[in-house]
């Protein structure tokens, strides 16, 4: 076989070299926390678990995205601060809630009037920025919606530091939601178990209304092709609202999770970090496929869960605990240099990309 030199650039050999010293790397953390044998299997049970259930709250999010990629071609950075307003607004309802021993009597009415009122939130906002921001700029430049969706992401923060404050709060301890599950011979926190369950549950119904319903079939047929959908009489104003209705919805109940499994840091900018990482997860999967944001949400969070404990404390790094933000924006980097597509997308024809 004879390989063509000339079509060889120095841009592919340091890609490839790279490629080799990260896996390296990888290979090498791993087997020296697994030879060292710092913890046992149930802390690694934990870790997993809490993984999927942190996972599983960034595939909540990552659906926004993908949605309102697969439909309009654009990255709504506005959506982390969609989920924020749901999170934000309800956590006030939760300390009512448990101010008057209404959340520790009636725990599963509760919680679901908490996401309720979270994805409400999330949903008339994500609405709203959709026809004040981006339906009047549907056919600029590419580049127009990414600005204005910054400008929008910004507009939301400080509108609701103004309406809320600048403090933090904190979701209260729901009593049933406490102790552990025993799975086997591992005993896994109730709240973890209860959090995958529920974002499941949400994904899988997502799944059957893009795939099995009416409106699904819609929504499948405006990402496709736009002016076709239409002539087959698709009102396309309708989908693109319904689309960034359901991604601001689930973003809202993912605040509430997020609320039970992680009470702290409730305040006006807790969105940035949270939506970077499941615009992450969706690129991770494969941006605009559904499937691909939710097993991309997941594998980032058990990433994300093991990955200081399993290869960065084998490398030697000092308070690796403290660099999952870290691990999470390093994946998105390899992604983008070594799989741009993700893992169930594809190459996308010239006049899609």
């Amino acid at each position: 076989m004879k390989i063509d030199l000339e079509r060889i650039s120095w841009v592919d050999v340091f890609l490839w070299v790279f490629r080799i010293a990260a896996f390296a790397a990888i290979v090498v953390g791993i087997y020296n926390t697994l030879s060292a044998g710092r913890y046992t299997s149930e802390q690694w049970v934990t870790l997993i678990f809490s993984g999927l259930a942190q996972g599983s709250i960034y595939a909540l999010i990552a659906l926004g995205y993908t949605l309102v990629y697969g439909i309009l071609l654009m990255i709504n950075f506005a959506h982390g601060d969609i989920y924020m307003a749901g999170a934000f607004t309800a956590v006030f309802l939760a300390e009512s809630f448990a101010k008057t021993g209404f959340l520790a009597a009636h725990p599963f009415m509760a919680l679901t009037i908490l996401a309720l009122v979270a994805g409400g939130v999330s949903l008339g906002l994500a609405v709203l920025v959709e026809r004040i921001a981006y339906r009047p700029l549907r056919d600029a430049p590419r580049l127009v919606p990414l600005i204005t969706a910054i400008g929008a992401s910004f507009a939301i923060e400080y509108t609701f530091r103004g309406l809320y404050g600048p403090g933090f709060h904190a979701y209260p301890p729901v009593p049933a939601l406490s102790g552990s599950i025993p799975i086997g011979n591992f005993e896994v926190p109730t709240v973890q178990i209860v959090v995958l369950v529920a974002a499941i549950v949400l994904m899988a119904g997502l799944y059957v209304l893009v795939e099995r319903t009416k409106i699904g079939k819609a929504m499948r047929a405006v990402s496709e092709d736009k002016e076709v959908a239409r002539l087959m009489g698709i009102d396309i104003d309708r989908i693109i609202v319904f689309t960034f209705a359901v991604g601001g919805f689930l973003a809202g109940v993912a605040g509430v999770f997020n609320g039970l499994f992680r009470p702290q840091g409730v305040y006006f900018f807790m969105g940035f970090i949270p939506g970077i990482k499941a615009f992450t997860a969706a690129v991770l999967g494969g941006i605009g496929n559904v499937p691909g944001a939710m097993l991309g949400g997941i594998l980032l969070g058990v990433i994300e869960a093991l990955g200081p404990n399993l290869f960065l404390e084998g490398l030697g790094i000092p308070a690796a605990n403290q660099l999952k933000d870290a691990i999470a924006f390093t994946v998105l980097v390899l992604i983008l240099i070594f799989r741009p597509q993700g893992i169930f997308g594809e190459r996308l024809a010239e006049k899609k990309a």
